[in-house]
């Protein structure tokens, strides 16, 4: 009987082994809900399984189901960094829609698990990066303020000097010194000359100053550089409603967007719509 049983718990355990691996690749693939049937079927309780179905719960924007499955998964391992992190996002995406009271409680929870998410690993730049932008744009009374930000940028670079200039062509940009912001941005481009996103950041941020001309410009090189790219295809096309200008190639461009293979990192197929009807005049 003994035997029956080691067998069981062992085919139990392959089962959701298994079942995670294949709820991790539909999450990857953006196919959210079928993930979370896959756990739901898979029986599985671990800190990983509450993890990852936290993350499904996040993207589908089921903010409180997100927090319920994160703080699980850290009760279970409360070592782990990333898990401290997106307790953090999820908590500030509900600051982000609830009304001022509970939006002021939401907003501290979210930089408390930011710090705890640093504080646990001081290597995981995401937490880095979330902690930073907080910082930098919440009120003091909410715990932000420029000279933590300004701290935290100096840890950046630390670790990726092209983000470190990133994170402090913001500060520049904050301060209305818009010339050094510009020149961070190129160095973080210069640093990173394969990484299509320090290329957006400049045409992003060219467009925002007016310099429309130069900012297509890079954003033709982050073309080339990366020829359908999600993140260019909406990056530029995002730039170009919000300017409310090349109206029929940002719709060109979110078509095809929505057509692409995005990943968890892209925006929503739901974000591209809303864009979609927006340049659509709707």
């Amino acid at each position: 009987m003994r035997g029956l049983a080691s067998v069981a718990f062992t085919l139990t355990c392959v089962w959701a082994q298994d079942g995670l691996q294949r709820a991790e690749e539909l999450y990857n693939r953006t196919d959210y809900r079928a993930s979370l049937a896959v756990l739901r079927e898979s029986g599985d309780s671990t800190a990983r399984t509450h993890f990852l179905a936290g993350r499904d719960h996040f993207m589908l924007g089921e903010y409180k189901k997100a927090t319920d499955d994160f703080q699980k998964a850290l009760a279970a391992e409360p070592s782990r960094s990333e898990y401290a992190h997106w307790l953090g996002r999820t908590y500030g995406r509900r600051a982000e829609m609830s009304n001022f009271l509970s939006a002021a409680s939401y907003a501290s929870k979210a930089r408390q698990y930011f710090e705890h998410a640093v504080e646990l690993d001081g290597s995981n730049e995401e937490a880095l990066n979330d902690l930073f932008d907080f910082y930098l744009q919440a009120p003091g009374f909410l715990g932000g303020g420029y000279d933590k930000a300004q701290a935290i940028a100096q840890r950046i670079a630390e670790k990726n000097p092209a983000e470190g200039h990133f994170a402090e062509a913001q500060l520049a940009d904050r301060k209305k010194q818009y010339d050094t912001a510009e020149e961070q941005l190129r160095r973080a481009m210069e640093l990173a000359p394969r990484q299509v996103g320090r290329m957006l950041d400049l045409a992003k941020y060219l467009a925002k100053r007016g310099r429309y001309q130069e900012s297509d410009a890079v954003f033709d090189k982050a073309e080339k550089l990366a020829p359908n790219a999600p993140k260019v295809l909406y990056a530029r096309a995002t730039t170009y409603v919000q300017q409310k200008r090349n109206l029929e190639k940002a719709k060109k461009l979110l078509v095809r967007y929505l057509e692409s293979q995005l990943s968890p990192e892209d925006p929503p197929k739901e974000a591209a719509e809303r864009l979609l009807k927006q340049a659509s005049g709707g």
